[in-house]
């Protein structure tokens, strides 16, 4: 090829970076626009906890896209839902934000859920029961513990939406209340509490009762909207939630339930109509499309396995053999997996449970089998939530850290009664990120379609019993842990 087709070949593939910023750390991909081909990629770790300050995650952001964000004609933003930003009058960070996994706030919500009308008027005005993790329940615990900052706080924004301001050039100095100011994309807003899915719009006087005086909340703009530059002029997305982000990489198809096994579990679908579920069950989330993405979040996935393969004092493959040699059922072994508290179903104060424990089932390889099939029994539960809301799954895509496991892949077939596709392990959030850049660099009406990664197919009979045995350990459970 000669310089002159080089040089015209590089002009022609643009690409774009997106930015998938958990509770973890921060990833950057950069990519094809046109086919989602991943041409680089890197990270950075986030501090550990419940709450961390903004400024470490732009630190994670900064250093991971150090030589990939300059080369994106787009950027995408896709972070962990529900963290609690606020901003002081200057735009300065009044406090560390709360993260979705902080459950001191499990009070207030509960206080709040009867205050403002019950779960009904909740499900029907939010699409969802807020519980712990949401940001309206962190706001009431502000104004309740901290009330010297909850004073100063001015406007409220979620991990994204800072991130994605202080990429177009926002910060302390700028006023986070104006036009050219913070956005925010209605599928991550879903996720406060204070936002109505179906209309697509704040509600403002749910953040005022929460917090005690009105605050500025983030503009919310449309799916494909570039919403702004960056410094080296590329166009800036709306960007989302990281189960939106996830959703849109994955390419979710009519009849596929996503079950991520991650720090937390999730259990989710795209849907053209909102859900609202009373029980408080199913989030009724907005996705990155203008479309919907009813969501049952478990706190407890794949840290069950590392707690349980730190115990046998093996590693993650090693807990993997040791349980595909145990019998399914663990020989009467059964696990409730709630290790910190629950979300689905919602026992903040909940923990874990072992029972059937005899000399004669007390082996490291019905142990690890338990912690698989608790942890597979909890998503099995989590997606039989998404059924009354009108879903049908056809297949299980599984996804997350944990789809790793062969004995997961093998089990989850059994537990779910499902086929469970795995496609190709890939930072799936920050490919709907990236693929949501694309999107608003195109200016089409439809996200790019980039091509269908490569996948497994497994298929396997329900076992008997299993999920009865642990459905019997949840029920009691609850008669007891909760009083």
């Amino acid at each position: 090829m000669t310089r002159a087709a080089r040089l015209a070949t590089f002009t022609v593939v643009k690409l774009v970076a997106g930015i998938d910023s958990s509770t973890q750390s921060t990833k950057v991909l950069l990519v094809n626009a046109e086919d989602g081909t991943v041409v680089g990629a890197a990270s950075a770790p986030h501090p550990d906890g419940t709450e961390a300050h903004p400024d470490r995650w732009w630190e994670a952001l900064t250093l991971a896209g150090r030589d990939l964000l300059a080369r994106a004609a787009a950027v995408g933003v896709a972070a962990q839902q529900h963290g609690m930003v606020t901003l002081d009058d200057a735009g300065a960070v009044v406090r560390p934000a709360m993260l979705w996994n902080d459950v001191k706030s499990a009070p207030q919500a509960a206080a709040m859920v009867a205050e403002f009308g019950g779960p009904a008027e909740w499900a029907a005005r939010t699409g969802s029961v807020p519980t712990m993790s949401f940001t309206v329940t962190k706001l009431r615990w502000l104004a309740e513990n901290e009330p010297e900052h909850a004073a100063r706080v001015a406007s409220v924004l979620l991990p994204h939406d800072w991130l994605t301001w202080r990429l177009a050039g926002g910060g302390p100095r700028a006023a986070g209340g104006e036009p050219d100011g913070p956005v925010t994309d209605r599928g991550d807003a879903s996720g406060t509490g204070y936002f109505s899915p179906v209309d697509g719009t704040w509600l403002p006087d749910y953040a005022t009762r929460a917090l005690g005086h009105p605050v500025t909340l983030p503009r919310v703009a449309a799916p494909a909207e570039v919403t702004g530059r960056t410094s080296w002029g590329a166009a800036i997305s709306a960007g989302t939630g990281d189960n939106m982000g996830a959703a849109l990489g994955m390419g979710l198809l009519g009849g596929d339930v996503a079950v991520s096994i991650g720090t937390s579990g999730t259990a989710y679908a795209v849907t053209d109509a909102m859900s609202a579920d009373p029980s408080g069950l199913v989030s009724g989330f907005a996705d990155a499309t203008g479309r919907f993405l009813p969501l049952a979040c478990t706190l407890n996935a794949a840290r069950v396995l590392d707690v349980t393969a730190r115990m046998l004092g093996v590693s993650a493959a090693e807990l993997s053999d040791l349980a595909l040699k145990a019998s399914p059922g663990a020989d009467g072994l059964v696990l409730l997996p709630y290790l910190d508290g629950e979300r689905t179903p919602n026992r903040p104060a909940a923990n874990g449970v072992l029972r059937g424990l005899t000399t004669a089932n007390a082996t490291p390889e019905n142990l690890a089998r338990a912690a698989v099939e608790a942890v597979l029994c909890s998503l099995a539960d989590a997606i039989d939530c998404l059924r009354p809301c009108g879903i049908t799954p056809g297949r299980v895509v599984l996804t997350g850290g944990a789809a790793k496991s062969e004995a997961v892949r093998l089990i989850a077939p059994a537990v779910f009664g499902l086929p469970v596709v795995v496609p190709e392990a890939a930072e799936y959030v920050a490919l709907g990120a990236a693929r949501q850049a694309a999107w608003a660099l195109s200016g089409a009406a439809e996200p790019p379609a980039w091509p269908a990664r490569p996948s497994v197919t497994y298929e396997g009979a329900v076992t008997p019993g299993v999920r009865e045995q642990y459905g019997a350990l949840r029920d009691d459970a609850a008669a007891w842990q909760e009083r």
